[in-house]
C-alpha cells in the first residue's frame, strides 16, 4: 500500500485543488454577476443623475427668468408709485389752485355786490337831489307816472363752498 498512497495523496491533492478551483470559478462568476448588476445599477444611477442635472439646470433657468421678471416688475412698480405720488401732488396742487380761484371769485362777487349797493345808494341820492332841485324850481318831475322804481330786492347770494373731495379722490391733508 505504500506505493499507492502517494498516488492517492496526489490524486486527493489534485482533487482538492480542482474543488478549490471550482469554488473560485463559482465565486468569480458570482462576483462577475454582482459586478454586472452593480454596473447596471450604476448606469441607472448615472442616468438619474444626468436627468436630475438637466432638471436642475432647467429649474435654474426658470428661477433666473422669474428673478428677472420680478426685478422688472419691481422697477415698474417703483415707477408707478413715483407716478402716482406725482399725480397725487399735481391733484392736490390743482385742487388748491381751484379753491383759490373760487375764493377770488367769491371776493370779487362780494366787491361787485358792495359796488352795486353803493351805486344804487348814489342813484337814490341823485334822484332825491334831482327831485329836491325840481321842487325848488317848481319844475315838473320828469319821471312822474312814466317810470316806477321797482322795489329793491336783495339778490340771494349763492355762496360757493369748498368743494369736498369726492370718494376715491386723493386727500393728502
Amino acid at each position: 500500500m505504500a506505493p499507492s498512497a502517494p498516488h492517492t495523496r496526489a490524486a486527493a491533492a489534485l482533487r482538492m485543488k480542482q474543488i478549490a478551483l471550482d469554488n473560485q470559478d463559482r465565486t468569480i462568476r458570482r462576483l462577475r454577476a454582482q459586478l454586472t448588476t452593480e454596473r447596471r445599477g450604476l448606469a441607472a444611477t448615472k442616468k438619474e443623475l444626468e436627468d436630475t442635472q438637466v432638471a436642475l439646470e432647467a429649474s435654474h433657468k426658470v428661477i433666473a427668468g422669474l428673478t428677472e421678471i420680478g426685478l422688472s416688475m419691481s422697477k415698474k412698480i417703483e415707477k408707478m408709485k413715483a407716478k402716482k405720488q406725482l399725480t397725487r401732488a399735481n391733484h392736490v396742487e390743482c385742487h388748491q389752485k381751484f379753491q383759490a380761484r373760487i375764493h377770488e371769485a367769491e371776493d370779487s362777487m362780494q366787491a361787485q355786490h358792495l359796488l352795486i349797493e353803493a351805486l344804487v345808494d348814489e342813484k337814490d341820492s341823485l334822484l332825491q337831489t334831482i327831485h329836491g332841485l325840481q321842487e325848488a324850481n317848481n319844475a315838473p318831475a320828469p319821471f312822474d307816472g312814466d317810470w316806477e322804481e321797482e322795489p329793491e330786492e336783495e339778490p340771494e347770494e349763492e355762496e360757493i363752498e369748498d368743494i369736498p373731495l369726492g370718494e376715491g379722490e386723493i386727500d393728502d391733508e
